[in-house]
C-alpha cells in the first residue's frame, strides 16, 4: 500500500492545509460564532415579540371582562410575566451589543442579572420573609452584583483617556 499516488496526494494535501492556518482557523470560528449569535437573536425577538403579544392578549381580555384579581396575586403575576420580557430584552441587547463590538459588555450582563434578581424579589411568595437564608442568600447576590458592577465601572472611568488624577 503507498505507491506515488498515496505519496503525492499526502503531501499536496499537507500543504494545502492552509485552512487550518491560526488566521483562517479563528476567523472561520469567528464568522461561525457570529452566525450562530444573529440566529439565536432573531430567535429571541420572536419568542419576545410572541410574549408581548400573548401578555397584551391575556391582559385586555381580563380587563374587558373584569376578572382583574390584583389583589389576590394577579399584579404579582402580570409583574413576573413583564420583568421576564424585560431580561429577555436585556439579554437581546447583549447579543445585539455582541454583534456590534464584537465584545461582551460586562455592563449589559451585570445590570441584566441585577434585573433577574430582582424580579426573584419582587415576586417572592407570601411567607418567604420566613426564610432567613433564603433572603440572606438574595441580599448577598445583591451586594456582589452591585460591587462587580461598581468595579467595572470604577475599572473603565480609570481607564479612559483624560480621566481625572489626584489632585486635579
Amino acid at each position: 500500500m503507498g505507491g506515488p499516488f498515496h505519496y503525492f496526494l499526502f503531501n499536496s494535501t499537507i500543504r494545502n492545509m492552509k485552512f487550518l492556518s491560526d488566521n483562517r482557523f479563528l476567523t472561520g470560528i469567528h464568522s461561525y460564532e457570529r452566525q450562530l449569535a444573529k440566529l439565536l437573536a432573531l430567535l429571541l425577538a420572536i419568542v419576545i415579540g410572541f410574549a408581548v403579544f400573548e401578555l397584551v392578549v391575556e391582559s385586555s381580555i381580563k380587563i374587558a371582562r373584569f376578572q382583574t384579581d390584583w389583589f389576590d396575586g394577579g399584579l404579582i403575576k402580570l409583574l413576573d410575566r413583564l420583568l421576564l420580557i424585560f431580561i429577555a430584552l436585556e439579554v437581546l441587547q447583549n447579543v445585539t451589543a455582541y454583534l456590534r463590538d464584537q465584545v461582551v459588555q460586562i455592563e449589559l450582563v451585570l445590570l441584566t442579572a441585577m434585573t433577574a434578581v430582582a424580579r426573584k424579589v419582587i415576586v417572592l411568595p407570601p411567607g418567604t420573609e420566613s426564610k432567613p437564608q433564603l433572603m440572606a442568600g438574595f441580599g448577598v447576590i445583591v451586594v456582589g452584583l452591585a460591587a462587580a458592577y461598581w468595579l467595572v465601572i470604577r475599572a473603565r472611568h480609570h481607564q479612559q483617556p483624560g480621566a481625572s488624577k489626584p489632585g486635579h
